[in-house]
């Protein structure tokens, strides 16, 4: 690989074949920068390999033989990088020709900069935001920054609490001393975890918004609500909260919390999930308490309590921004 190279898109894929084709047609045509291109496929049944193999020669192509969800896909494509930054990709996405080149110029103007996200815009509706970057708050709630809002309301880069896995760049460096993705997590908010876990040693995460790339969507799971969503999306949810909060920092957000969850389960209730999101709750605690959670938990140390007052700060001033947004 070229000294030049500075960065390895990674495109996670699990039966995406229809989504893929043009995501790394439309990669090829980028401009700005030169980069390596790997697809970590997920056990896929339709024939995803093949059409990568046939028609984009040059895309590594890495083969996983069971499918064990996208924390583990993309840490295997972090592993056999060998450029500095690594950029995830969803294969349901299309990149403008300057994306991957905005992403490189923003996460290198900061040493402190861990994760930079890009402008996702909606597949379907251009004008309209996908993901600007992920909020997370007291209430344990992690939103999509600018979801369903006017593209026009985005165009400043900011700080966000995490980037949105689905298309952002990452120093490898810090994912290695991070311990990459917790595959424990299998999908969904391992993005939020290590983002927040980040900042737990002193990085920021960034938001690009000349880094535009279109989404469409719920490619792999299926709808915006269903049960493999809601069950997962909950269980991590307490199992980011235990892994990442020391105990007094938990005991002092704890009512925030719980007030979270009992709207959550309200609104999930509503949506006919409410034993399905129920249940999640309690798969997470599990799942934290259990030996193989305890073991992926950060410990507390004096050193970093700067970044926990930090961390607490931004979960608070999030807070009030939602309620800003919601009154």
């Amino acid at each position: 690989m070229s000294d030049n190279i500075k960065t390895t898109v990674i495109i996670p894929n699990y039966n995406g074949k229809k989504y893929l084709q043009d995501c790394l047609t439309f990669l090829k045509r980028s401009a700005g920068t030169t980069f390596h291109t790997m697809v970590v496929d997920d056990a896929s049944t339709d024939e995803s390999c093949r059409m990568v193999r046939e028609q984009f020669p040059k895309v590594e192509l890495v083969e996983l033989s069971e499918n064990g969800g996208f924390a583990r896909a993309v840490n295997e494509g972090i592993k056999r990088a060998k450029t500095e930054f690594v950029l995830l990709l969803n294969n349901d996405t299309i990149p403008e020709p300057e994306f991957v080149a905005q992403l490189e110029k923003e996460i290198q103007k900061s040493k402190r900069y861990f994760s930079v996200s890009a402008k996702m815009l909606s597949m379907k509706e251009p004008e309209i935001i996908d993901d600007c970057g992920d909020l997370y708050c007291l209430l344990g709630w992690a939103l999509g920054i600018g979801k369903g809002q006017s593209s026009e309301r985005y165009t400043r880069p900011r700080e966000v609490f995490a980037a949105c896995g689905g298309a952002a760049i990452y120093k490898r460096s810090v994912l290695q001393k991070l311990g990459l993705f917790d595959e424990l997590h299998f999908a969904y908010l391992e993005d939020i975890d290590v983002g927040y876990r980040a900042q737990l040693y002193g990085y920021r995460n960034r938001y690009c918004p000349k880094a535009i790339v279109y989404h469409a969507g719920s490619a792999s799971s299926g709808s915006r609500y269903n049960a493999f969503k809601v069950d997962l999306s909950s269980r991590n949810n307490v199992y980011l909260i235990l892994k990442n909060m020391p105990p007094l920092q938990l005991l002092l957000n704890l009512p925030f919390l719980l007030a979270g969850f009992l709207i959550k389960t309200l609104f999930f209730i509503k949506k006919g999930f409410g034993g399905t999101y129920i249940k999640g709750l309690w798969k997470g605690i599990r799942l934290g308490l259990s030996e193989e959670g305890r073991k992926k938990r950060i410990r507390f140390s004096a050193r970093r309590l700067p970044y926990y007052i930090y961390v607490q700060y931004r979960l608070i001033a999030n807070t009030l921004a939602l309620w800003d947004k919601i009154g």
